[in-house]
């Protein structure tokens, strides 16, 4: 299980520094199951870090995920939110076009195609993401209503 002490000396392998205010973003992240939007996040933090800015955020966040810490999904098409990879399994993601639940789906069988695609194309591909949008069991019985 990854822990904000984890997470902290990651950061500082990779020579960043874990300043109070990453380490409340740290703490945020690890704490959480739900993807989290950087407002979110900011939210979250500010409870405890008053003063950090949403820059900071932002920032961590881009370590984060260049590191292979967390994972993007791109929910409700428009905004980006993030969550804490538990393992190092690949994943996608269903996402309920209603009330916004998300589920994480391990199943992916798409490796075949990248070495297809990378082969007609040229092009070195070094990952995806899939994502599929619909309607969860609730929000379907509520729309049938």
């Amino acid at each position: 299980m990854m822990t904000e002490r984890k997470l902290a000396t990651l950061l500082r392998r990779e020579g960043y520094k874990v300043t109070p205010q990453r380490r409340a973003i740290l703490k945020i992240v690890t704490e959480t199951h739900d993807h989290l939007t950087p407002a979110a996040l900011y939210e979250r933090v500010q409870k405890a870090q008053p003063h950090i800015g949403l820059v900071t955020i932002y920032r961590t966040i881009q370590i984060l995920e260049q590191l292979g810490l967390i994972c993007e999904m791109h929910a409700e098409r428009t905004s980006r939110s993030y969550l804490l990879k538990r393992a190092s399994e690949h994943h996608h993601h269903i996402v309920c076009s209603g009330c916004g639940t998300v589920t994480d789906v391990t199943h992916c069988e798409l490796e075949k195609l990248q070495e297809q695609l990378a082969k007609e194309t040229g092009f070195e591909i070094d990952g995806h993401i899939l994502e599929f949008f619909g309607y969860c069991r609730q929000c379907q019985r509520l729309k049938a209503e």
